[in-house]
């Protein structure tokens, strides 16, 4: 397994892991934090439900660290899921009062998705699939 790709893929899994806990542990305030301000219930809901997905997915991404074929799979799956999430938040730019806010998952969820390409790549490179 490539070195470097597993580095890689396995910090964005700890990344995300502690992302998904915030998210679904201290809510609102990480939503404030992320720049979305207050939310009603429906908000903090939906950050907790991403805040699941995320906690899950990293999770099993450190699971992952010793299994080559699996650590692939979760890596690609979670830029797949940046690049979704990228693109929401640009749909959520749009809006006057979160527009910082969708700007900086722009940011965030486009370098976690080239990150996480990047990793797979290597990792498929180091294994002879493509």
């Amino acid at each position: 397994m490539d070195p470097r790709g597993r580095q890689l893929a396995l910090v964005l899994g700890a990344g995300r892991l502690g992302l998904g806990v915030g998210a679904l542990f201290a809510t609102r305030s990480l939503l404030e934090i992320l720049l979305f301000g207050k939310t009603d219930a429906v908000g903090e809901s939906l950050g907790k439900l991403a805040g699941a997905r995320d906690l899950t997915l990293g999770a099993l991404t450190l699971a992952a660290r010793d299994d080559a074929a699996t650590l692939r799979t979760l890596t690609l799956t979670a830029a797949a899921l940046d690049a979704a999430d990228a693109v929401a938040f640009g749909l959520a730019a749009r809006q006057p009062r979160l527009r910082l806010a969708g700007i900086g998952g722009i940011v965030a969820g486009g370098g976690s998705a080239i990150a996480g390409a990047w990793a797979w790549r290597r990792l498929s490179a180091s294994s002879g699939t493509a």
